[in-house]
């Protein structure tokens, strides 16, 4: 196991997220990532297809250390429209589980009035630990 779950008994089990995660190694933090590619080019206006390309954004980032998104400890997530997020929450969990796959670190959700960048949607913050080898 690269990290542990922090999950109190009696606690309800969250969906798509950990409450806490305890890891130890090398640590990787990302600058919050939006809906455009590598030449700063918006993949388009949809919400769930912003989230998309920024967890793309992530993994490669993490790729250029060795990291992948089972290395990922947090998740904080800037986002412009709460009623949007909602309405696409299963295009959104589809997107996810195919760039991330299962693994849910701790993650935090807040609704912004604005982004820097006035075509994006969603901004996502990143922090991964990767294991010392030995």
């Amino acid at each position: 196991m690269i990290h542990e779950v922090l999950q109190p008994a009696g606690w309800a089990r969250p969906r798509g997220y950990s409450n806490g995660v305890v890891a130890s190694g090398r640590q990787v933090f990302l600058a919050g990532q939006v809906g455009w590619d590598g030449d700063c080019n918006f993949v388009g206006d949809g919400f769930a297809m912003q989230v998309r390309q920024a967890l793309t954004n992530i993994v490669a980032l993490l790729a250029e250390v060795g990291a992948g998104p089972e290395h990922l400890v947090r998740l904080t997530w800037f986002i412009t429209s709460r009623d949007e997020y909602h309405a696409q929450i299963k295009e959104i969990g589809q997107a996810y589980r195919e760039v991330i796959g299962r693994h849910f670190p701790a993650m935090s959700v807040v609704e912004v009035t604005a982004l820097m960048e006035r075509q994006a949607k969603v901004e996502i913050e990143a922090t991964a630990v990767i294991p010392e080898a030995g």
